[in-house]
């Protein structure tokens, strides 16, 4: 893992594809952080607060089928006109739904309008974050050398947390220096419309990145796909099947941080709002720090193995979790929770790597960005749904444990179905579209060199 300086275009596409998925990611958490804790008051009023949270992490989960939708239309068009317009349409879009979301009226002004345009909204979003996330990764992916992607990739995954830290953050901030009241009338709206400063300046950077070079080869040859859709669903749908089933419980430990663990720590064990947002952003800026290195492991020892080690983690401290969130006290709760994020970085960290070499180029924008969303159908919008209501029916932490460690399995299990992606080439097969199992280019550096 020697290093050496990276190129000024790397360092350029590496901080597009940082800044434009942190800015998608916290337009996504500010909902969900928003869902934990005040959209049961603001749109969901009259329940008892455990099934108001229920209703409010529903309209939270409806996002995800929409972005297995936004994955299929923006994936055609990626694949047939390019990464880099397609991310700069997507991130345009949710900044506006985003921005949108911080302006409706509540459910005191205009009934159960409020709701059902909270609803829309939230899908026009699911949309928009379906063909960011798989575009950020091929910009990052197809610009690497050979030998760095797994380290490249993981930069992308680095929007997640960051997203995350800065929706907490802003929350954190808000909930600091406002009342209870106010927090709930017109404070909660502040996060969401400080996105389209976010939104501005990732639209600035992504308009200063060029094609990447494993597209920009398809399109000189005119070899791009007629319907991609229809082609990655007919010849690679096992990697597409497995794909999202194997990064599944990524989406289920990480909501297990940062969504349930909002509820569950002010609602049954008694925090303060300020302590649990604090816990998730401590855990969110060490995830940052640590995704890197283990992307960076992946481009040495594979990516199987990191990703495996982050799922059996992932199971062995779904229970130690909730023991140390159960002891009340903040010291404990916050080694539960860096002891889990440390397992999803490890998990986290390769998998947008290994999941788009698991395509050919002229399909692998719509492959890789729907086998991700179902992945997130899976993990990320039923967790948070499936917790609450285990927890409302048992009252005990260990039903959510034992479904961390279900979750867990399931992608185990997948994952062990795929094939090793290291020392894939980044360029395709140019009449299947499938991706060449050719062996690694050595370690003397290609061009562009990298960022370890």
């Amino acid at each position: 893992m020697s290093a050496t300086p990276a190129s000024p275009s790397m360092k350029k596409i590496a901080a597009a594809s940082v800044i434009g998925t942190t800015v998608e990611w916290y337009d996504l958490f500010v909902f969900a952080t928003a869902s934990a804790l005040v959209f049961n008051k603001v749109f969901f009023p009259g329940f008892v607060p455990l099934i108001g949270t229920l209703l409010a992490f529903g309209t939270f989960a409806s996002a995800y089928l929409a972005r297995i939708a936004g994955a299929a239309l923006f994936g055609h068009f990626g694949d047939r006109l390019g990464r880099k317009s397609m991310l700069l349409v997507s991130l345009l879009t949710m900044g506006v739904a985003t921005f949108a979301i911080g302006l409706l009226p509540d459910f005191s002004a205009i009934g159960v309008w409020a709701p059902i345009l909270l609803l829309g909204l939230r899908i026009v979003q699911g949309l928009a974050l379906g063909g960011e996330w798989g575009g950020a990764v091929l910009m990052a992916v197809e610009h690497a050398p050979v030998n760095r992607r797994g380290l490249y990739g993981s930069w992308v995954q680095i929007g997640v947390p960051a997203g995350t830290l800065i929706a907490n953050l802003a929350f954190l901030g808000c909930n600091a220096v406002l009342p209870n009241d106010a927090l709930l009338s017109w404070g909660w709206r502040i996060p969401f419309l400080a996105s389209a400063l976010l939104v501005g300046v990732g639209l600035y950077i992504r308009m200063n990145t060029s094609e990447t070079p494993s597209f920009a080869a398809v399109k000189e040859a005119a070899a791009q796909v007629r319907l991609p859709l229809a082609e990655v669903l007919t010849r690679n749908w096992k990697q597409v099947l497995l794909g999202g089933v194997a990064t599944m419980s990524t989406g289920t430990s990480f909501n297990l941080i940062v969504a349930f663990g909002l509820t569950y720590g002010t609602q049954t064990l008694g925090f303060t709002r300020n302590a649990m947002l604090a816990l998730a952003l401590i855990s969110c800026a060490v995830c940052v720090v640590l995704l890197p290195l283990f992307g960076r492991l992946s481009d040495v020892v594979g990516r199987k193995p990191v990703i495996i080690g982050g799922i059996v983690a992932e199971a062995l401290f779904a229970f130690p979790l909730f023991w140390l969130l159960d002891t009340r006290a903040l010291p404990f709760a916050l080694l539960g929770y860096l002891l889990m994020m440390t397992a999803f970085a490890a998990n986290y960290g390769p998998i947008a790597t290994f999941l788009a070499e698991l395509f050919g180029t002229k399909v692998r924008y719509s492959g890789l960005s729907i086998s991700y969303m179902l992945s997130g159908l899976l993990g990320s919008a039923a967790t948070p749904v499936i917790t609450t209501a285990l927890l409302s029916a048992t009252g005990k932490g260990s039903s959510v444990a034992w479904y961390m460690i279900g979750s867990a399995a399931l992608s185990a299990g997948a994952l062990l179905l795929l094939a090793e992606t290291l020392g894939r080439e980044a360029h395709s097969n140019a009449e299947s579209g499938t991706p060449a199992a050719t062996p690694a280019a050595p370690s003397a550096a290609p061009s562009a060199a990298t960022l370890s």
